[in-house]
C-alpha cells in the first residue's frame, strides 16, 4: 500500500492518503470530537432522567427544576448530533470539564431530593446552587455551539491545504514520470478528495425504528411534493408521533430519490435554530470547495440562494426537521424562487401560513401491534404473554409510536409478573407517565413554550375536565374561559382554542365550516378532540401540587371509590378554581362532603338514566359556571335540581342530556345568571308556567341557547318575559312548529337564530316589535313558505342568513329593510332577492356552499 501521511496541526491527526484508490483515511477532530463519545450522552441521559423523576417528587424545588429540564431537553439534540459521530477526542481536559460539571448537577439534584419540606435555608442555599448549576449548562450550549462553527471552518481550511498537497504531489508524480506515467500516477493526479464528515448530518439518515402505518401519509407527503405550486409542506403532529421517522422514510423512497436525486438536504433545527450554522453548514455540504466569509444572515442567505441556483436545474428538497414555532421567520428566509424547489417542514405545531399542513394521526390498532412487538420482543422470538395483557399494554400506549417503543423496551425480556404489573397500573387510572420518564420529558417539552403564555397554559390544563375520547363543545369550554379567566368577549377563548391547536395539543374540529357564523361570534359547529396521552399529561400536571393547592381537581369515581383526601375526617379546604367529577354507571350518589367554597367552574359528567346533584355544591358561594353533561344516549333525569337556585353567583349553565323540569317554580332568584344552554336535552316541560315569572327568578339572563332538543314543539310563553333577552338561538329542534306571538316583547333581541328547524311553519308577525334585531337565520326551515309583511319592520336587520329557504316567498314589504348588508343564502333564493337589489342598494348578496366536514367521525378511531 503507497501513500502519504499528513500531519494537521490544527487538530493534530494524521491523515493518509492512499494511491490508487479514490478515498482518505482521516480522524479529523471537529467539534464533536471534544465530547468523549457514547460515555457522554449516557451520562446526560441519567442526569435528565433524575431531573424529570426529581421533578415529580420533589415538591419544594419544582420550578426550579422544571427549568433545568427545559434546558436540558434544548441541549439533548446537540449531545445527541456531537455523540453521533462517535469518536474519541484528543481533546480530554474539555472532555473532563463536561463531564465533571454533569456530575455535579447530577450530586446537586440527588441531595435536593433529601431535604426536608420544612428546612427554608437550605431549600435557598440549594435553589441558587441550582441556578448557577443551569447557567452553566447555558454557557456550555453557547460554547458547543461555537466550537461546532469553528470547526466547521477548520475542516474546510484543511481540506484546501490537503487538496492543494495533493495536486502538487500529483503533479510531482508525472513530471518524475514524464510521458510514460503509470495508472497510479494518473489515479493521484485526477484524485477527488472525498467529502469530509458531514457536520450536522445533511444527508438524511435513515429510520433508526421499524417503520410501520405510514402509507397513507407517505402517499400524501408525495402527492404534494410532486405538485406544482405547493412550495412548503409542514408535517405536523404532538411530540413522538413518527414524524421525523416518516420524512427519513420519505426520502429513501425510490420515487422521490428519482425526483430530486442527490438534491435533498435535511436540517435539525430544534427549539433554539442559529441560522448562521445552518448556512455554514448547507453551504458546506454544497460546495466542498469552502465555504465563503460572510458578514451578516442576509450576505449568507444570498450565498445560499447563488449556490442552489447553479443546482435548481434539477428539483430541489430542503428538510427542516423539528421546527418550533417561532420559528417560521426562519422557513421564510429559506425560501427562493426556483422552479420545482420544494420545503418540507416537521413540527410540533401547525402553521396555517404555509401552503399545506399535513397532520399525523396515531397508529391504527394492528400497526400499533406491529411496532410495538418489534420493540416489546426478540427476533423470531415467539410472544409466550398472554394476548389479553398484551392487548391492555398496546391500548395504553394510544396508538402513540413514541409511548409503543418506550413501553415495549421497557417490557422486553420482562417475565409476565412485569406485564401484569403494568396492567394493573392502568386499569387503577395510572398513566403510562408515572413509569416512563422518558416519555413524560418528552411530551413535557411540548409545554415548553407556554411557560411564557400563562393564560394560554391554563386552558390547556382544564382540558383534562372532560372524560377520555370526549367531543368537547367549544361553546363549554367558552363557558368556562370567558367566566373563569374573565376574558372580554367569546372569541378571546375561541383565540385561546386556536393556539392550542396550532400547537397540537388539541385537534379543532368544525363540522360545518360557516365562516359567517364565526364572524358572528356563533361556534355550536365547533368541537375539540385531544389525543389521549396529551389529556394524560394535563390530568398529570394538575396533580403534582398537594391536593388542597391545586388550581384543578379532576376526580373519577366508580362504585364508592373514592380518593383518599375525600375521606378524611379532618378534610383541609379546597382551594381549586376548577373541580370535575365524572362518575359511571356503577357509582352509588352517596356522595360524602367536601369543601369546595372556592370553586368557580364545577363540571359534571355521568353516564346512567338517573343523576344526583351533589349536596356540597350548595356550599360553593363563588361558582360562576356549571356543566353538567351526560355521555349515555338517552336524557337523564336529575335529582336535587333545585340546589341550582341556591347558586346566587352562577352566570352560565350548560346542560346536556337531561331532562329539564320547569324553571318558573323557585322562589330564589339566580339575579348574576346570563346565559342558559340546553343540548339534547327534554325541556317540552321547561318552559311552561309555574309558581313565578321567568323573568322574577332570571333578571338579568342575556342568552339562551336550545340546541338539538327534540321533544320541543314549542316554545313557552314564560320565556317572552325575558325583555333584557339578547341572543336566542333555537336550532336542530326539529319537533318545533310555532313560535309565540309574545316573542315581539324581546325588545332587546339582537340575534335570533332558528337553524334547521325543519317543521317551523311561519314567524310570527310580531316579529317587527323586535326593532333592535340585527341577526335573523332562519337557514334549513323548510316548512317557512313566506315571510309575514311585518318582517319590513326590522329596521335594524344587518344580516340575514336563508340557506335552503327555496320555497319562502318573500313580500314586497322587504324594500324596507334599509340597513340590511348581508343575505347569506342558496342559489334559488338569491335569484328572488336579486329583484330587490335596486331599492336595497347597501345589499349584498353571497350563495355560499356549507362545507360539511366529516373527517371528525374517523379522529383517534
Amino acid at each position: 500500500m503507497q501513500g502519504y501521511f499528513f500531519l494537521c496541526i490544527r487538530t493534530r491527526t494524521f491523515i493518509f492518503i492512499e494511491f490508487g484508490s479514490a478515498c482518505v483515511s482521516t480522524e479529523i477532530g471537529m467539534a464533536a470530537n471534544f465530547i468523549g463519545g457514547a460515555a457522554l450522552g449516557a451520562i446526560f441521559g441519567e442526569l435528565l432522567r433524575t431531573v424529570v423523576e426529581a421533578h415529580k417528587t420533589a415538591a419544594m424545588f419544582r420550578d426550579t427544576f422544571k427549568e433545568l429540564q427545559s434546558t436540558l431537553l434544548s441541549i439533548e439534540p446537540l449531545i445527541k448530533e456531537i455523540e453521533s459521530f462517535n469518536k474519541v477526542s484528543d481533546k480530554q481536559h474539555e472532555t473532563k470539564q463536561l463531564l465533571e460539571i454533569i456530575d455535579n448537577g447530577q450530586r446537586l439534584v440527588s441531595k435536593c431530593c433529601k431535604i426536608h419540606r420544612w428546612d427554608y435555608f437550605r431549600k435557598a442555599y440549594h435553589v441558587k446552587k441550582l441556578h448557577g448549576f443551569k447557567k452553566s449548562l447555558d454557557r456550555l450550549y453557547q460554547i458547543m455551539q461555537a466550537q461546532l462553527m469553528r470547526d466547521v471552518k477548520e475542516v474546510l481550511f484543511e481540506t484546501k491545504e490537503i487538496s492543494l498537497g495533493i495536486r502538487r504531489l500529483g503533479l510531482k508524480e508525472g513530471s518524475s514520470k514524464g510521458n510514460g506515467a503509470s495508472s497510479e500516477a494518473s489515479d493521484v493526479g485526477s484524485f477527488k478528495f472525498p467529502e469530509p464528515p458531514d457536520v450536522g448530518s445533511f444527508k438524511v439518515p435513515e429510520p433508526r425504528r421499524e417503520v410501520v402505518g405510514f402509507e397513507e401519509p407517505l402517499k400524501e407527503l408525495k402527492m404534494k411534493l410532486f405538485k406544482d405550486g405547493v412550495s412548503v409542506i409542514v408535517l405536523s403532529a404532538p411530540g413522538g408521533s413518527g414524524k421525523t421517522t416518516l420524512v427519513k422514510q420519505l426520502c429513501q423512497d425510490e420515487e422521490v430519490r428519482g425526483k430530486f436525486e442527490h438534491n435533498i438536504f435535511y436540517v435539525t433545527v430544534s427549539k433554539t435554530p442559529n441560522l448562521e450554522v445552518i448556512l455554514q453548514r448547507l453551504l458546506h455540504v454544497i460546495d466542498h470547495s469552502g465555504v465563503p466569509e460572510f458578514q451578516s444572515e442576509e450576505d449568507g442567505l444570498n450565498h445560499l440562494e447563488c449556490k442552489l441556483r447553479h443546482l435548481a436545474l434539477s428539483p430541489i428538497l430542503l428538510i427542516l426537521d423539528d421546527v418550533w414555532s417561532g420559528s417560521e421567520s426562519l422557513v421564510d428566509k429559506l425560501k427562493f424562487k426556483f422552479p420545482d424547489y420544494k420545503i418540507l417542514v416537521t413540527s410540533r405545531f401547525s402553521f396555517r401560513r404555509f401552503d399545506f399542513t399535513y397532520c399525523l394521526k396515531p397508529l391504527n390498532n394492528d400497526d400499533a401491534r406491529t411496532l410495538f412487538r418489534h420493540c416489546a420482543f426478540l427476533q423470531d422470538e415467539t410472544p409466550c404473554i398472554p394476548e389479553e395483557i398484551e392487548n391492555q399494554v398496546i391500548e395504553s400506549c394510544k396508538g402513540l409510536p413514541l409511548a409503543l417503543e418506550v413501553v415495549g423496551r421497557s417490557l422486553c425480556g420482562q417475565p409476565v409478573a412485569m406485564w401484569r404489573k403494568r396492567v394493573k397500573q392502568h386499569a387503577k387510572g395510572l398513566s403510562i407517565l408515572h413509569s416512563d420518564a422518558v416519555l413524560l420529558a418528552h411530551l413535557q417539552s411540548s409545554l415548553d413554550t407556554l411557560d411564557s403564555q400563562a393564560a394560554i397554559m391554563d386552558c390547556y390544563l382544564d382540558l383534562g375536565s372532560f372524560p377520555e375520547d370526549h367531543r368537547i363543545p367549544a361553546t363549554a369550554l367558552i363557558d368556562m374561559w370567558v367566566e373563569q379567566y374573565e376574558l372580554d368577549e367569546d372569541d378571546d377563548a375561541i383565540d385561546n382554542l386556536h393556539e392550542l391547536s396550532d400547537r397540537n395539543l388539541v385537534n379543532l374540529v368544525v363540522t360545518r365550516k360557516d365562516d359567517e357564523r364565526e364572524a358572528d361570534g356563533c361556534y355550536n359547529d365547533h368541537f375539540v378532540m385531544q389525543h389521549d396521552l396529551l389529556r394524560e399529561l394535563a390530568i398529570y400536571q394538575n396533580g403534582l401540587d398537594p391536593i388542597d393547592k391545586r388550581k384543578r381537581i379532576m376526580v373519577e369515581l366508580s362504585e364508592n371509590n373514592f380518593p383518599n383526601w375525600w375521606l378524611e375526617e379532618k378534610q383541609q379546604p379546597l382551594g381549586a378554581r376548577l373541580l370535575s367529577i365524572s362518575t359511571d354507571e356503577t357509582f352509588s350518589f352517596n356522595w360524602g362532603c367536601i369543601q369546595a367554597a372556592e370553586v368557580e367552574v364545577l363540571v359534571l359528567n355521568f353516564r346512567t338514566k338517573n343523576y344526583i346533584l351533589p349536596v356540597f355544591m350548595a356550599e360553593m358561594e363563588k361558582l360562576k359556571v356549571l356543566i353538567v353533561m351526560n355521555d349515555g344516549i338517552y336524557p337523564a333525569e336529575v335529582g336535587n335540581f333545585p340546589l341550582l337556585y341556591s347558586l346566587s353567583s352562577l352566570k352560565r349553565i350548560r346542560l346536556e342530556k337531561v331532562s329539564v323540569p320547569s324553571l318558573e317554580t323557585s322562589s330564589l332568584h339566580l339575579k348574576n345568571l346570563r346565559k342558559i344552554s340546553l343540548v339534547m336535552c327534554n325541556i317540552s316541560g321547561a318552559f311552561k308556567k309555574g309558581t313565578s315569572k321567568m323573568s322574577d327568578i332570571f333578571p338579568n339572563l342575556l342568552e339562551i341557547d336550545i340546541d338539538y332538543c327534540d321533544d320541543m314543539v314549542e316554545l313557552g310563553e314564560g320565556l317572552c318575559d325575558l325583555v333584557q333577552l339578547m341572543k336566542l338561538s333555537i336550532t336542530n329542534c326539529h319537533k318545533l312548529r310555532t313560535l309565540p306571538e309574545g316573542i315581539g316583547k324581546l325588545v332587546n333581541l339582537d340575534v335570533l337564530r332558528l337553524t334547521s328547524c325543519t317543521e317551523l311553519m311561519t314567524l310570527p308577525e310580531t316579529i317587527g316589535c323586535l326593532s333592535k334585531l340585527t341577526i335573523l337565520d332562519i337557514s334549513d326551515c323548510l316548512s317557512i313558505l313566506g315571510m309575514p309583511d311585518q318582517i319590513g319592520e326590522l329596521h335594524s336587520l344587518k344580516k340575514l342568513y336563508m340557506r335552503g329557504c327555496s320555497g319562502c316567498n318573500l313580500p314586497p314589504t322587504i324594500t324596507k329593510l334599509q340597513h340590511l348588508k348581508y343575505v347569506i343564502c342558496d342559489e334559488e333564493t338569491a335569484y328572488e332577492w336579486e329583484s330587490f337589489q335596486s331599492s336595497l342598494t347597501n345589499l349584498r348578496i353571497r350563495v355560499d356552499k356549507e362545507d360539511i366536514n366529516l373527517k371528525w367521525l374517523h379522529t383517534f378511531s
